[in-house]
């Protein structure tokens, strides 16, 4: 998924309905990605975050495969395809950040225990 720019079919992801409060992570280098403060639910199967950690936390990416234009994002940190980010989110940033559980380690912020999505 990470390395070949995949995507995991939609509602199945481990993460997505995850509610716990703490910090998602890149699978690969494990780069914080996302606040669970930042996470909703926005229908589409995957889990939603309207904002990242910082700026340096993702790299964007025009992406014009599958006949569309979209903007993939990737870890800042390694370079590993996350999913992709949609200008149709919540406020305050009004963007959605679609990203397949399976690139992510979601850490718990309570108890610090680790679930690979």
């Amino acid at each position: 998924m990470t390395q070949n720019h995949g995507t995991e079919p939609p509602f199945t992801g481990r993460l997505l309905h995850n509610k716990r409060d703490g910090v998602y992570h890149c699978l690969i280098c494990d780069a914080p990605l996302f606040h669970s403060q930042t996470k909703y639910d926005s229908g589409c199967g995957w889990p939603s975050f309207y904002e990242p950690v910082s700026e340096e936390s993702i790299r964007y990416i025009k992406d014009l495969s599958h006949g569309m234009q979209r903007i993939e994002i990737r870890c800042g940190n390694c370079d590993a395809h996350l999913g992709h980010v949609f200008p149709d989110g919540p406020q305050p940033t009004g963007e959605r950040y679609c990203v397949n559980s399976a690139s992510l380690r979601f850490t718990d912020g309570e108890n610090g225990e680790e679930i690979n999505g």
